[in-house]
């Protein structure tokens, strides 16, 4: 198994953000990267607040998109559109 810091030297980005010490803070960079965003706050805390899940399922449907002028804009929107019909389902049990 590979350490966090092996990890981020093979894969280096000069803006990135040098005290990354978590798990989630090193899947929110790699989003970030994915979507060539820079915002790197916005994904770290995606990825230490949503499921897993519906974030690798939004960053799938937007690797799809490769002429997006905005990927993280078409990230955010799938996102937002999974986590209603997450809870859509949720409510759809409860009832």
């Amino acid at each position: 198994m590979k350490t966090i810091a092996s990890i981020l030297d093979q894969s280096r980005n000069v803006n990135r953000p040098k005290n990354i010490t978590t798990e989630f803070q090193l899947y929110g960079v790699y989003i970030c990267e994915q979507l060539g965003d820079t915002r790197y706050s916005l994904y770290i805390k995606l990825a230490k607040n949503e499921n897993r899940n519906l974030l690798e399922e939004a960053l799938t449907f937007t690797k799809g998109y490769a002429n997006a002028k905005n990927k993280g804009k078409l990230f955010l929107w799938k996102l937002k559109q999974l986590r209603d019909e997450a809870k859509a389902k949720q409510t759809e049990k409860t009832i």
